[in-house]
């Protein structure tokens, strides 16, 4: 009976995880849809209105460490239903801000939450895996931020057209939903419980005597966002710029691709629990280095489908390792901390990468512009992993 408890109550662990990275990703992606609609609504520029993603993203390290010591100190369960709360309420202001300042404001809120969220979530998933389903279930878990991608895609197709702007927000609110799932079904991480730290001070202090090893996961992470965001935020503007792309096709490939991100992180997840966590991200990097060729040269459109297919199952493959990878090397009394704030430090690092393509767009033009910065992209990740450290199969709770 005990055993059975527990593994529902793994799952439930997981699919919490799952699902809160998922609707997060939602409520930041549908911004991405609605530029061009905001700055006419607001009556500033479109320039304006991107920036508020930026707010979004410079906030989110604030977030991560937040929650992530909550999480450390008073266990995953209630700072993530604090969060969840947080991030959809703010999501659903978004929908009522009357003026650009209540709405850049908003957004800059918004950071916080979804930079919460991925630490706290992913450390109370993989604490309740099995381990022999970590690698697999850490691909489920990743690839809920290409679903909330897909999911805002949706809502822009369908429910934008008829129902306006503000609606795409109000949707936001329903993620709120997730903290009563959790309050009645998700269980308190044992791992937690048997390594609780006694104050939030010796949370850091415990981070501070692993400072090499958060330093090398922050720099690792920051080459992971150049991955994903210098393959994914400008391709869509390649296609209709180089090939002259309608943006319906455009939408259209972006959700083909989007879907094959979602099998790269399942299959490359599952393929780091029987060669190691680096060699099944080297392996998913080989695969996206191989096709770069055809992704930034191809020719036609079916050949630009197939290769953008193929990059992004490489691309989220990688990614698809990164939560049951950084949970494993976390300290015990700081997993809720440690894993989220290198992963919001690498995204605010990397903040800069589509500003450095479009500026190598200008000099060497679009194509080689994607293509030379991903191959040194994915040469310095090899490097880092290579030389890198693994804890693959590390229990996260000590025998009875």
């Amino acid at each position: 009976m005990a055993a059975t408890q527990r593994r529902a109550g793994s799952h439930h662990a997981v699919l919490a995880g799952f699902l809160g990275w998922t609707l997060d990703a939602f409520d930041f992606f549908v911004i991405v849809f609605l530029y061009d609609t905001l700055a006419k609504q607001f009556g500033v520029s479109k320039q304006a209105i991107i920036f508020t993603t930026t707010a979004t993203l410079a906030l989110r390290p604030v977030g991560a460490f937040v929650f992530g010591l909550l999480a450390d100190r008073f266990g995953r369960r209630i700072p993530l239903m604090a969060n969840v709360v947080f991030f959809s309420l703010i999501e659903l202001g978004c929908g009522f801000a009357p003026n650009f300042t209540v709405f850049l404001i908003l957004r800059a809120l918004f950071g916080i939450g979804m930079g919460g969220e991925w630490g706290v979530g992913a450390s109370l998933a993989m604490e309740a895996a099995p381990p022999r389903w970590r690698g697999i279930l850490s691909g489920i878990l990743q690839s809920g931020y290409s679903i909330g991608n897909l999911l805002a895609a949706v809502a822009a197709r369908f429910v934008l057209p008829a129902w306006g702007w503000r609606p795409m927000f109000w949707l936001g609110a329903l993620p709120a939903l997730l903290a009563l799932y959790i309050r009645t079904k998700v269980p308190e991480s044992e791992a937690w419980q048997q390594h609780r730290a006694g104050s939030m001070g010796d949370v850091l202090r415990t981070v501070a005597s692993q400072w090499k090893r958060f330093a090398y996961l922050v720099v690792l992470m920051t080459f992971m966002m150049f991955l994903s965001h210098g393959t994914q935020d400008l391709y869509p503007d390649f296609l209709k710029e180089v090939h002259g792309l309608r943006p319906a096709l455009v939408a259209n490939i972006a959700m083909i691709y989007t879907a094959g991100a979602v099998l790269g992180a399942i299959i490359f997840g599952h393929l780091s629990q029987v060669l190691g966590r680096r060699k099944g991200m080297m392996c998913a990097l080989a695969l996206s280095l191989a096709i770069i060729p055809l992704w930034a040269f191809g020719w036609s459109i079916p050949l630009l489908i197939a290769a953008a297919v193929l990059m992004q199952m490489g691309v989220q493959g990688a990614w698809g390792v990164i939560p049951v990878h950084l949970n494993e090397l976390a300290a015990d009394s700081a997993r809720g901390l440690i894993p989220g704030f290198a992963y919001q430090l690498g995204i605010l690092f990397a903040a800069p990468t589509n500003n450095v393509e479009f500026a190598l767009r200008g000099r060497f033009g679009y194509q080689w512009a994607l293509a030379s910065f991903e191959v040194v992209t994915i040469v310095a990740l090899a490097v880092l992993l290579w030389r890198g450290a693994e804890a693959h199969g590390k229990s996260f709770v000590n025998p009875l």
